[in-house]
C-alpha cells in the first residue's frame, strides 16, 4: 500500500527541524498557526498531510473536506483532538510520537507532586506580596508516602521510577499492561477499587477516552484517603472538575495538581483560582527538548511511511505496519489479490460473505490478521462509495456484515513453506484459493481443488473461466479476444476435476463485453490487480 505525500500543512508551532527534514525529502510544506475553523476549512482542501499539536481540532467535517488527506501526525501522543473513526473511514493514517513528550510530561508530574507536597507555588506568591508565613505553609515528606498512577505506560513508568527514589511506595494500574509488568519497574499492580483507599496521592496517565472521562469523580473520591492529592497532567476531563472543587472544598482531596483541563483555555476559574490547587496553561511538553524531538519524529515518521521503510506511531490501522515490512508486504499484496479473484468468481452472488484465511509456515505464524485485513480490501474493493484500504478494511467488513476470521496451521510434508488459504462463501457457494508468494511475487496455486501446473502470478488484467474439458476451447477463446484487439500475454490451466478445468489468462487490457465468451464457458469473468 503505497502512500504519495506531496505537499503537507503544519497547522501549529512546530520545532523548525520538522519542515526542514520533510522540504529535504521532497515534501512542499506551509505552515499556517493559529487559524480559525473555517479558515482550516478552506486551507485543508489541497493537502496530503496534515501535522497538528493539541490545538487544532481535527473533526468529521474538517476530514471530510480534506479530500486528498492521506495522514494527520500528531507531534505528541494524544489524539483526542483529532476524530480518529471519521479518519479511518475515509482511509487517512492517524499517526502520533509515542515517545517525543515522555520525559517532559513525567518531570511536569513529578514536579507537581513536589509543589503539592510542599506548597511552593504558595510559597513563592506570598513571598511576591510581602508576606513571611513559615507556618502557613507546612508541608509534608513524599518518604514513605504512596503514590497511585492510573496508566502504567511509557510515562507512569517514568513517574514511578523518578519518584521511588524519593522513597515513595508506587501502587498502579492499567487495562493492558499486565502486574508482572509492572512489577518490573517496582509499580504494586492493584485493582482500581484497592488502590484508591491507600493513595496519599494520585496520577493519572490514560488517554481520554469514554472509559477515563470522569474517572475520578464524586463516588471515586469518596473512596480515597481523606486528603489525598490528585495530579493530572495527561488530558482535561480524566478527573471531573465539578466534583475535584467539591472535594477539595470538603477537605476530602487536599489539593490538585492541574496541567490540563476540560476545557482550554478555562472559562470557568473556580479551581484554577482556588488556594489548594496549583494549575499551568498545558505546559507537560512545552520544553524545548520535547518540542524538538516531536518535530524531528513527526517528520521523520512521515517521510520513512513514505519511503515505504517503517510504519511508526499508527493509531489506526496495524495492519499497515506489517505491510510496511519487506518479509510481509508481498504476502499482504498476496491476501488482497486473492480477496479480488475470489470476489471475481463469486459474481453477483448475495448474501453475507463468510471467510476464512489460513496461514500456513512458521514464517507466517503472526501474519495471518494482516492478511486477513488485505483479504477483505480485495473482497469490498470497488463496492463501496469511499476507497476501501488496509485502513478502513475492518470498518467497512463489519458494516457489510462480512465474517472473517484468521487461523494458523504448520506446513504439511511435501508443501511450500509458506502458503495462504482463502475459503469464501456466500449464498450456499464457496470458493477455495490457495496461493504462494514467489520471487517476491503473488501467485494462485489451486482453485476450488484444481492444482495450476504452474503457479499463476496474481498481476496485470486476468481473464478467468471455468468450462468442461474441450480442445477446442482455447481457438475459440483466443478468436474472441483477436476480434476484440486484446492480446494474450501469458495463459494457465489447471488440472481435470469432475471433467471441468479452470483457464486463466494474463491479457493486455480488460475485455468491454464478456458475452461472446459465454457460450463457451460455465463461468467466466475477468479483474484487474
Amino acid at each position: 500500500m503505497a502512500f504519495s505525500v506531496r505537499n503537507l500543512l503544519i497547522s501549529e508551532r512546530v520545532d523548525a527541524s520538522c519542515k526542514k527534514i520533510l522540504e529535504e525529502n521532497g515534501i512542499k510544506v506551509v505552515q499556517r498557526e493559529s487559524m480559525t475553523k473555517n479558515e482550516l476549512l478552506a486551507e485543508i482542501k489541497d493537502y496530503d498531510g496534515l501535522i497538528i499539536r493539541s490545538g487544532t481540532k481535527v473533526t468529521a467535517d474538517v476530514i471530510d473536506t480534506a479530500k486528498n488527506l492521506k495522514i494527520i501526525g500528531r507531534a505528541g501522543t494524544g489524539v483526542d483532538n483529532v476524530d480518529v473513526e471519521a479518519s479511518t473511514r475515509n482511509g487517512i493514517i492517524v499517526m502520533n510520537t509515542p515517545n517525543g513528550n515522555t520525559i517532559s510530561a513525567a518531570e511536569m508530574t513529578c514536579a507537581m507532586i513536589m509543589c503539592l507536597a510542599r506548597q511552593i507555588p504558595q510559597g513563592v506568591a506570598s513571598m511576591r506580596g510581602g508576606n513571611w508565613e513559615r507556618k502557613k505553609f507546612m508541608g509534608m515528606e513524599l518518604f514513605g508516602k504512596t503514590l497511585g498512577i492510573v496508566g502504567l505506560g511509557r510515562i507512569g513508568k517514568e513517574v514511578a521510577t523518578r519518584m521511588q527514589s524519593f522513597g515513595m511506595k508506587t501502587i498502579g494500574y492499567d487495562p493492558i499492561i499486565p502486574a508482572e509488568v509492572a512489577a518490573t519497574f517496582g509499580v504494586e499492580f492493584l485493582a482500581l477499587e484497592h488502590l484508591w483507599p491507600q493513595c496519599d496521592f494520585i496520577t493519572v496517565h490514560t488517554p481520554l477516552t469514554p472509559s477515563t472521562r470522569g474517572l475520578l469523580n464524586d463516588e471515586t473520591f469518596a473512596k480515597c484517603k481523606k486528603g489525598v492529592k490528585v495530579i493530572n497532567c495527561a488530558r482535561g476531563g480524566i478527573i471531573d472538575e465539578e466534583a475535584l472543587l467539591q472535594a477539595i472544598e470538603s477537605g476530602q482531596c487536599g489539593g490538585a495538581g492541574l496541567d490540563v483541563f476540560e476545557e482550554e483555555p478555562p472559562k470557568n476559574l473556580s479551581l484554577v483560582k482556588h488556594p489548594n490547587v496549583v494549575s499551568c496553561p498545558h505546559l507537560g511538553a512545552s520544553t524545548h527538548e520535547a518540542q524538538g524531538r516531536c518535530g524531528k519524529d513527526i517528520a521523520t515518521q512521515i517521510v520513512d511511511m513514505v519511503k515505504g521503510r517503517s510504519l511508526v506511531g499508527v493509531i489506526n490501522a496495524q495492519a499497515l505496519s506489517h505491510a510496511m515490512a519487506p518479509e510481509t508486504k508481498p504476502w499482504i499484496q498476496l491476501g488482497e489479490a486473492l480477496g479480488s479473484v475470489a470476489k471475481a468468481c463469486a459474481g453477483q452472488e448475495n448474501g453475507k460473505i463468510k471467510a476464512q484465511v489460513t496461514t500456513l509456515g512458521t514464517s507466517l505464524k503472526n501474519a495471518g490478521n494482516c492478511i486477513a485485513t488485505a483479504v477483505v480490501v480485495g473482497l469490498l474493493k470497488g463496492d463501496l462509495e469511499n476507497h476501501v484500504n488496509l485502513i478502513n478494511a475492518p470498518l467497512f467488513a463489519k458494516e457489510a456484515g462480512l465474517i472473517i476470521t484468521a487461523k494458523h496451521s504448520d506446513s504439511t510434508p511435501g508443501s511450500p513453506t509458506n502458503m495462504c488459504a482463502l475459503e469464501v462463501s456466500t449464498s450456499g457457494v464457496s470458493h477455495k484459493l490457495m496461493g504462494s508468494v514467489q520471487a517476491g511475487i503473488p501467485v494462485l496455486l489451486q482453485l476450488d481443488g484444481a492444482m495450476f501446473g504452474q503457479v499463476v502470478p496474481l498481476k496485470g488484467n486476468l481473464l478467468i473461466y471455468k468450462a468442461v474439458q474441450n480442445p477446442q476451447l482455447l481457438p475459440s477463446v483466443i478468436g474472441v479476444l483477436a476480434s476484440a484487439g486484446i492480446q494474450i500475454e501469458s495463459y494457465n490451466v489447471s488440472a481435470v476435476l469432475d471433467g471441468e478445468q479452470w483457464s486463466i489468462m494474463s491479457i493486455a487490457s480488460l475485455l468491454v463485453d464478456l458475452n461472446p465468451l459465454k457460450p463457451y464457458a460455465k463461468m467466466v469473468t475477468q479483474l484487474a490487480i
